[in-house]
């Protein structure tokens, strides 16, 4: 749906564009009839007809960028726009929401010019990729280049939503030029209106949240822009839940440019129809001082985010691995801050020490950054991935031998921490060795003394899932000799009498509970491996509890290391691969199946290998499908040979191509057997529960295709 406005006090919902932009996706598979299990196609070699800006023309994989003209804003039609770059995951709702967080934090990603590898919306090979995943340390993640439009790629938004974080892109004017862009757009009511509506129109049909305004050039034609700035957060507001738009401290009310550091008087009338105030990173203490009094900040002072360059150019408070400091003076103060270029720990120390480094960057910033829960509802599970790895696993096993990236494959982060008492030490982190699945496992090691009698616990994740009467938890993990595992949790009610398994004396509703571990021959036990499919996983343990708890909502897990044997100075680690919830009471595969599986725009290579008989070809053809997104965590796109150029060879076994986190899938660069040819795809969802559907529930397309034999096609 997009919002057309046809005067200054009339709206029109348009809701033909909406068929329309599924009809233009979607209009070779309208042609394959919903009970068609094939399609034929002529091989005819050559160049890609598809959109270089949202398809690489050598491969054809799908990628997003920005926009870099007026032209290109004002021509933008919904039905133009990029499928693979619209986000599958709706923002998760937060605990507390971020209308009751009084100290927010907003990241400013800025880094090396963007859109690198995170181009590439089906992931990349990377081996040495930029990834966040401090996710509940932050509220709001902004994606920032110098393209006037900078739309975040669908990984950003995808990883941000999971969390409960707003993903926000940019809309950017500098110098010369966008002095001459912005006295275009704003001379008039109707031209800024204009453009207010194709920025809300990307916003909603991309799935992000909206935007940071960042005009960095004097504007000749002053008095339109506070009314631009007001229509388009109006807009946002109306056409996107939980919209936002922000103001960077820039051009004062006479039009000229001259950064402030603070909100006053030069610049309030922006901030005042807007969501927010994004300053300059020159500020003082008495910046700060000045502004908690200042008749425009009360009752908003959480919308004043203070900028903070991390690389702490200019004469700024901190920067670099001193950004706590900043941070800490900007907190004293009760503002919101605005962390701008922590890509630093990338772009400036050693790659190869990333994790480290990032892990180091945030733990220090970690005592100034309130956490949030975001809330998710029972099926639940995360394998700690953080969206790239060294390989990608399955179950324990390698399943592809390469380096890669993909954010949208990120789930639900622990936290990363380093804990002392004593002698007994813990720390967490990530692993991307003897993982469970995806890309990373989190890693617990530490060290138990002698005199310690008791045991290490672990914080691994916090977060708001409401429980079924009967809530199954279980635990994939490896640890090391010597020592047992064991899990603890916490649980709320907002009303203690309702709930029965956590009644104790006095007001307090919170409780932890640490359930003893159901035998493995446990019915529930059973049952849940047999829907999983885990049968003797190898040197991989499965523990399950069950958590009797109705009406309340579970907040922590923790997981408790102790000692076997004589007390002995015992070092240990843990490696942690998944951890699942599910309702007790409804242990059973959903009838679900995926439908109108479909194949279009398909492009013919020719292969690469010059040696190959008969010549290699490449197939490359989008796929989409449509399965319940509630259900599903990702897909596994296989396929087939089922007939070749010789007749008497038999079709081939199945095989793994890759793994889609939408219903819509680019294959890309496939290697099929020359023509004429039979082939089958299928994809396979992988459910949030973990439970595995069989193959009369995938989704399957045939391709059958067949030598180009006009003149002049050799």
């Amino acid at each position: 749906m997009c919002v057309c406005v046809i005067s200054s006090n009339t709206q029109i919902i348009i809701l033909y564009l909406e068929l329309i932009f599924v009809f233009v996706c979607r209009e070779s598979c309208l042609d394959q009839p919903m009970d068609s299990s094939g399609v034929h196609e002529v091989v005819k070699y050559g160049d890609s007809h598809l959109p270089a800006r949202y398809y690489d023309p050598d491969t054809t994989e799908p990628i997003i960028g920005g926009l870099q003209t007026m032209e290109e804003l004002l021509s933008w039609k919904r039905s133009e726009a990029h499928p693979f770059n619209v986000s599958t995951v709706a923002l998760s709702p937060r605990d507390p929401p971020l209308s009751h967080s009084p100290l927010r934090t907003l990241v400013s990603h800025d880094m090396m010019g963007g859109y690198l590898d995170d181009r590439f919306l089906q992931g990349t090979d990377s081996a040495l990729p930029y990834s966040f995943y401090h996710w509940h340390h932050i509220d709001i993640f902004n994606y920032f280049t110098h393209n006037m439009v900078t739309i975040p790629p669908a990984g950003w938004t995808n990883a941000g939503h999971r969390h409960g974080v707003l993903v926000l892109g940019t809309f950017i004017t500098e110098w010369t030029e966008g002095a001459k862009v912005c006295e275009d757009f704003l001379k008039d009511e109707e031209s800024y209106r204009a453009v207010a509506d194709k920025l809300v129109q990307i916003c909603h049909c991309y799935g992000f949240d909206g935007w940071l305004i960042n005009i960095e050039n004097e504007l000749s034609v002053m008095k339109t822009m506070p009314l631009f700035l007001r229509y388009l957060t109006e807009q946002i507001h109306e056409r996107v839940s939980a919209g936002l738009v922000l103001w960077y401290d820039s051009v004062v009310q006479t039009g000229k440019l001259h950064w402030q550091n603070e909100l006053n008087q030069n610049n309030r009338q922006f901030f005042d129809v807007c969501d927010g105030f994004f300053t300059n990173y020159n500020w003082t203490e008495q910046n700060l001082e000045w502004m908690k009094g200042y008749s425009a900040v009360q009752g908003r002072q959480a919308d004043v985010y203070i900028g903070v360059d991390v690389f702490g150019r200019g004469d700024v408070v901190g920067g670099m691995y001193d950004t706590n400091k900043a941070l800490e003076l900007i907190r004293k103060h009760n503002f919101s801050a605005a962390i701008f270029a922590p890509g630093w720990v990338y772009e400036t120390q050693e790659k190869t020490e990333f994790r480290h480094n990032q892990d180091k960057f945030w733990g220090l910033l970690s005592d100034h950054l309130p956490l949030h829960r975001h809330v998710s509802s029972l099926p639940f599970t995360s394998t700690f991935c953080q969206g790239f790895g060294k390989n990608f696993y399955w179950r324990g096993k390698i399943e592809s031998e390469r380096t890669w990236f993909d954010l949208s494959a990120q789930q639900i982060q622990p936290q990363f921490y380093t804990s002392k008492e004593g002698r007994a030490w813990l720390k967490t982190r990530a692993c991307p060795e003897h993982v469970w699945s995806r890309g990373s496992s989190l890693l617990l090691e530490g060290l138990i003394p002698a005199e310690h009698t008791g045991t290490v616990a672990a914080r691994v994740l916090s977060l708001h899932v409401p429980m079924a009467s009967s809530t199954l938890l279980c635990l994939v993990y490896k640890a090391s000799p010597g020592v047992s595992v064991s899990l603890e949790n916490t649980i709320q009610h907002p009303n203690e009498d309702k709930c029965e398994s956590l009644r104790g004396d006095g007001n307090n509703t919170i409780r932890n509970v640490s359930p003893v571990s159901l035998d493995a021959g446990h019915d529930l036990v059973s049952q849940y491996t047999q829907l999983c499919s885990l049968h003797n996983e190898k040197d991989w343990t499965v523990t399950c509890i069950l958590l009797e708890a109705q009406g309340c909502s579970l907040r922590e897990v923790s997981v408790n290391i102790s000692r076997e044997g004589e007390p002995q100075d015992t070092a240990f680690s843990c490696r942690l691969g998944q951890i699942t919830l599910v309702d007790a009471s409804s242990l059973q595969l959903p009838a679900d199946r995926i439908e109108g599986l479909c194949i279009y725009d398909v492009v013919w290579f020719r292969g690469s290998s010059a040696d190959s008989h008969p010549p290699e070809v490449l197939l490359n053809a989008t796929l989409r499908w449509h399965f319940k997104p509630e259900l599903a965590s990702h897909y596994r796109v296989h396929w087939r040979r089922l007939r070749g150029p010789d007749p008497r060879v038999t079709g081939g076994p199945l095989v793994l191509v890759s793994r889609a986190y939408s219903h819509i899938f680019r294959l890309r660069e496939l290697v099929v057997p020359a023509p004429p040819g039979l082939l089958e795809v299928l994809v396979e969802p992988v459910l949030r529960s973990g439970f595995v559907l069989p193959q009369s529930q995938w989704g399957r397309v045939q391709l059958s295709y067949s030598q180009d034999h006009t003149v002049g096609s050799q």
